[in-house]
């Protein structure tokens, strides 16, 4: 992995994610003329997927794509985990079978993680895998779903059962779409380069507890050079450890971190909470647990609390839920077999796994994020 200041000056990064299939990860404002570049001089066909709320960005991509001399095609797909399904997946192939895309072709996944997804797996499915580039328009996209090269659908019975390890051509991080953010969409981001922090990186704890204030403002972030550190950090730390396990085969479990109990509300809350919020709690849970099994020292475990909460994040769940999310745990692609495994901390950078934890000490680590039921209460307020 590498970090490099691009030409156009201090204002982009790019983060090299090296591997069997390099590529570059730029991180900046106002980036559309990369776009050709990592595409390549070999694509004549390009599509374009993306949401509702994004068609004017889309067209936006077109109208520069034609003027290279590209020929381009736009598909708008449901906003959010509405993507993800079998049926938009076939709908996408049908589009690309219609336009007689071949391997030399293209797709560029434009909008938040699950266009991303999305995109990405119908890229590596279409003709065993064609290029795909990712513009991602969210925190979340730009730090962890466009970057890493998994790609995948839901089912009914959870999310990204279905997938693809296929890595993209590069991607563009162009901070200025950030601007236009829900603020609560925005904060939520903010959990998975906190997440980069705790795991790898204790300068990214360090700027967020230093500019709160300003990183709970999508307008003010979004042009800040905190926000483009911040970004290029936690890219850097994806990148570093997909550089070296593509597949997951071991290091790169440590991305897990606070997903095991975060995937698991996501799923009992049926995707009403936002991944970012699930994933907050879920990594004060492994806090927790790591205390109670030894591992980590209590102020640490109350630097989770505190750096999450000065965000705006939850850092408790409802504490009648648990056996819903035992379940849900253990259907979760992380587990092996019966054995559930979790990403726990020995000290900030220092993530190691624990397999297998007694039940009463899960439990007795959930009564320490157990809150009271909320009735009436869906969808996380940041």
């Amino acid at each position: 992995m590498s970090t490099t200041a691009t030409p156009e000056g201090a204002g982009t990064r790019t983060v090299t994610v090296a591997g069997e299939q390099p590529y570059d990860v730029v991180v900046g404002r106002h980036l559309l003329a990369h776009l050709p570049a990592l595409l390549g001089t070999s694509v004549r066909r390009v599509l374009v997927v993306h949401p509702p709320t994004l068609a004017a960005s889309a067209d936006a991509v077109r109208e520069d794509l034609l003027a290279q001399g590209y020929e381009v095609f736009l598909a708008e797909v449901p906003d959010a985990e509405e993507a993800k399904t079998a049926q938009v997946a076939a709908f996408l192939w049908q589009v690309l079978g219609q336009a007689d895309f071949t391997r030399s072709d293209a797709v560029v996944g434009l909008g938040g993680g699950a266009t991303t997804d999305l995109a990405g797996f119908v890229a590596a499915t279409w003709l065993r895998g064609v290029r795909v580039v990712h513009v991602p328009t969210t925190v979340l996209a730009m730090v962890d779903a466009a970057v890493g090269g998994k790609t995948g659908i839901n089912t009914a019975e959870g999310k990204n059962l279905v997938g693809a390890f296929h890595p993209p051509a590069g991607v563009l991080c162009d901070l200025a779409a950030l601007e236009s953010m829900n603020r609560h969409d925005f904060v939520a981001g903010l959990a998975e380069i906190v997440k980069a922090g705790f795991i790898a990186d204790p300068r990214i704890l360090e700027l967020v507890e230093a500019n709160t204030a300003l990183l709970t403002d999508p307008v003010a972030a979004a042009s800040s050079p905190v926000l483009l550190e911040l970004v290029e950090r936690a890219v850097a730390v994806k990148a570093r450890v997909v550089g070296e396990d593509l597949r997951e085969a071991g290091l790169r479990e440590i991305l897990n971190y606070g997903h095991t109990l975060g995937h698991a509300i996501e799923h009992v809350e049926r995707y009403r909470w936002r991944h970012g919020a699930a994933v907050s709690v879920g990594m004060v849970f492994a806090a927790e647990l790591a205390r109670l099994a030894g591992r980590l020292d209590e102020d640490v475990v109350a630097r989770h609390r505190a750096v999450l909460t000065s965000l705006g994040l939850p850092v408790t769940y409802r504490g009648d839920r648990w056996e819903q999310l035992v379940a849900a745990m253990r259907r979760d692609k992380k587990t092996r077999g019966d054995l559930l495994r979790f990403v726990v901390l020995e000290d900030v950078g220092r993530p190691v796994r624990l397999e297998g934890p007694d039940p009463t000490l899960l439990a007795a680590a959930y009564a320490e994020i157990s809150a009271d039921p909320e009735p009436g209460r869906g969808v996380v307020e940041l």
